[in-house]
């Protein structure tokens, strides 16, 4: 006979995956530049939260022990997700340098117009979320392990951790447009990228010492 599921399962699942995904990160980076640049934003937050819902589904149904029984499929992510680290690091960095100027009253910024459709836009957050193998490790194997510990209301764990999810990157992404005049200077985008380039490379860095 099953236990009677727990409603605070809920609020256990939404603190826990607030905790994992409020952190500076490729993913919250991105999200938060598109969001300042109103760029595609609810594209960005949607793949993002559905990214996550399908994560956590996949580490809750026990796809998790995957990873833990085959290395080999952690190592090879961690060289894969390195490696694009690290060019979407030098591509910040190149901003940085050359940083972009952004007028509050329009959409546009000078020196960001390239590659500003939807699809490379769509593609690069696919990327960042699913190339990066600390996704993997915190969502679906972390996460997972966790909401096991919950029994027959692990869902309802689930639940709102995907909750917390949909919550951080909608807030990120729109509430973003709060910041628009600090980044309306030169300085202000040369700070914030190269904030991003310095967490690329240390991730990357980080999963390759892993190895």
């Amino acid at each position: 006979m099953s236990a009677p599921l727990d409603p605070l399962a809920v609020f256990a699942g939404f603190g826990f995956g607030l905790s994992l995904i409020v952190a500076i990160g490729a993913q919250n980076a991105f999200v938060l530049r598109q969001g300042l640049l109103r760029r595609w934003v609810l594209a960005v937050v949607a793949v993002c939260a559905l990214s996550d819902v399908a994560l956590i589904a996949l580490g809750i149904s026990g796809v998790g022990l995957v990873f833990e029984r085959v290395p080999a499929l952690m190592v090879v992510a961690r060289i894969g997700g390195a490696a694009f680290l690290l060019a979407y690091g030098a591509l910040a960095a190149r901003r940085a340098i050359r940083p972009a100027v952004l007028d509050p009253g329009t959409e546009a910024s000078a020196g960001s117009r390239a590659s500003t459709g939807l699809l490379p836009t769509v593609l690069t957050c696919l990327a960042l979320t699913w190339l990066n193998p600390h996704v993997y490790l915190d969502t679906v194997v972390l996460l997972g392990s966790v909401a096991t510990t919950h029994g027959d209301s692990r869902w309802l764990f689930g639940i709102g951790a995907a909750t917390a999810s949909v919550v951080w990157f909608t807030a990120l992404g729109f509430g973003a447009r709060l910041l628009r005049p600090v980044f309306a200077r030169p300085l202000a985008w040369r700070v914030l990228d190269g904030l991003i380039a310095v967490v690329m490379v240390a991730i990357a860095a980080s999963l390759l010492i892993g190895l």
